[in-house]
């Protein structure tokens, strides 16, 4: 699968930067442009729309519960505060000519990045988890430092000439704090973007990197030289980028609150629906409709799947192939008779034929759909053997793609573990056991002894899907997910 490319994130952060170089160093012409009105009016629209991104953050952020959305409101509170002050301190607007304007523009970055950062750690992190025991406090707390800040700015701006934040050291220290913080945050939030393709995910990549190039460009401008503008409309497609990731995100549930909720979701089900897209979920449904066990194992083989890429160290972008091909693997079941489906006995070699036609059918459905070559070689090849001896194909070895051979063991897994009409549910051990037998001949053997490694170190990763995924109202509502 082709995995969006980095390079235009990286691209609208560079080409702004590059364009200011080239006003600073004299290649283009690096005009005296003093408009005190119109620095205002931008800055205040750029405050005026980040209030609006934190209060809609902020809102869904209580109704949820969740401390990383609490910390993207946040970042975006300090920056409209901050800014606005940047904005109200213009010189010779409201006040002489002070320090505050700088100041206050630095601090807006520098706060809006400490919240982006803190929102993209992993949830189980020692800063996260302290402040998650205070959430409630975060806001009532944090309000009166920006505001005090703001009044004491205002009432006695030559204090700023205290805080040097706009010449070195500081202002570089700062700078490289701005710069390692947005660019591990927006490391995450693309790469958790690989996996769930959420928009809001892709503009806060953008808004860290455009960040950063404001940064520099605060640090390095002239004030009031065109070149010291571009940060301004920077800070400003930020804001827009942001903005238009909300509405896009809110298609994603139907409402803000859930849609936001499904960025930081640990749910493993809602983790895995919430990165595939309708043409699969489309094709879960049908299948639901054609048998509701198909379905349970489905899921049930996705998630042990996706565990199992993980433990091999696949990337993002390969997992999200592992789920969606996961949740179509056996779709092409559709076709087969329901008496053929679910006999309870040994099938006939005819019968048996038809079986075995489903990873042909199932690639064939997908296929006109215009799903991936990854996707469709997990339909058609997840029934190949290390041996050779599988079908349709007698695919050898690593001539298997690799995300079949994932599929094989998990697939395998699950239907031994499954209780059945024909037969009971092998334990985990017997199960264990058996891929362990088969390795080398039926699996790839380094999926096998990782799938043995990952249940021995964490025994919640077959027995949370096997448990909730076993009844009919179960897997309705997974599926409606």
């Amino acid at each position: 699968m082709k995995s969006y490319s980095f390079l235009w994130p990286l691209i609208a952060a560079s080409f702004p930067y590059i364009l200011f170089e080239a006003f600073h160093q004299g290649i283009l012409k690096d005009e005296f442009f003093r408009v005190p009105r119109g620095h205002f009016y931008i800055v205040s629209f750029v405050s005026l729309m980040a209030s609006i991104i934190s209060i809609a953050v902020g809102i869904a952020g209580v109704r949820i519960r969740n401390i990383k959305v609490s910390f993207l409101s946040l970042s975006f509170f300090s920056l409209g505060v901050m800014f606005s002050i940047h904005g109200l301190a213009t010189p010779d607007f409201f006040l002489d000519a002070y320090h505050l304007p700088a100041i206050a523009a630095q601090l807006s970055v520098l706060l809006a990045t400490v919240w982006i950062w803190l929102s993209s750690l992993p949830s189980d992190n020692p800063l996260v988890t302290f402040l998650a025991k205070r959430q409630r406090w975060l806001l009532p707390l944090w309000t009166p430092v920006l505001v005090v800040f703001s009044i004491i700015g205002f009432l006695n701006p030559h204090l700023t000439h205290a805080i040097p934040l706009h010449v070195m050291p500081l202002n570089m220290i700062l700078t490289i704090v701005i710069l390692l913080l947005n660019g591990a945050a927006a490391y995450r939030y693309y790469q958790s973007y690989l996996f769930t393709r959420f928009p809001l995910q892709l503009s806060i990549v953008y808004s860290s990197g455009w960040f950063m190039a404001s940064q520099l460009i605060m640090v390095r401008g002239t004030e009031w030289n065109l070149s010291w503008w571009i940060y301004h409309f920077l800070l400003l497609a930020s804001m827009i980028v942001m903005i238009t990731g909300l509405i896009k995100q809110y298609g994603v549930k139907g409402t803000l609150a859930e849609s936001i909720r499904s960025l930081y979701t640990t749910d493993p089900f809602e983790r895995v629906m919430n990165s595939i897209g309708q043409s699969v979920k489309a094709l879960v449904n049908a299948t639901e409709k054609k048998d509701l066990y198909t379905v349970g194992h489905t899921f049930r083989v996705t998630l042990y799947a996706l565990q199992l890429a993980e433990e091999l160290g696949l990337k993002p972008e390969q997992l999200r192939t592992v789920v969606q091909g996961g949740l179509v693997h056996d779709v092409g079941k559709i076709s087969v008779p329901d008496a053929i489906l679910n006999k309870p006995g040994k099938l006939e070699p005819d019968e048996r034929a038809i079986i075995e036609k489903h990873p042909v059918d199932g690639y064939e459905i997908c296929r006109e759909l215009g799903f991936m070559m990854e996707e469709l070689g997990v339909i058609r090849s997840h029934h190949e053997k290390w041996d050779g001896s599988g079908y349709p194909d007698q695919l050898k070895g690593e001539d298997i793609p690799l995300f079949a051979r994932i599929m094989a063991v998990a697939d395998v897994y699950d239907a031994l573990t499954s209780e059945r009409s024909y037969r009971k549910a092998w334990p985990h051990s017997e199960a264990i056991k058996f891929l362990i037998e088969n390795k080398g001949t039926h699996f790839d053997p380094i999926c096998v002894e990782a799938w043995e490694k990952l249940c021995l170190r964490s025994p919640s990763v077959y027995q949370y899907p096997a448990q909730v995924i076993k009844d009919e109202l179960a897997i309705r509502q997974i599926s409606s997910l």
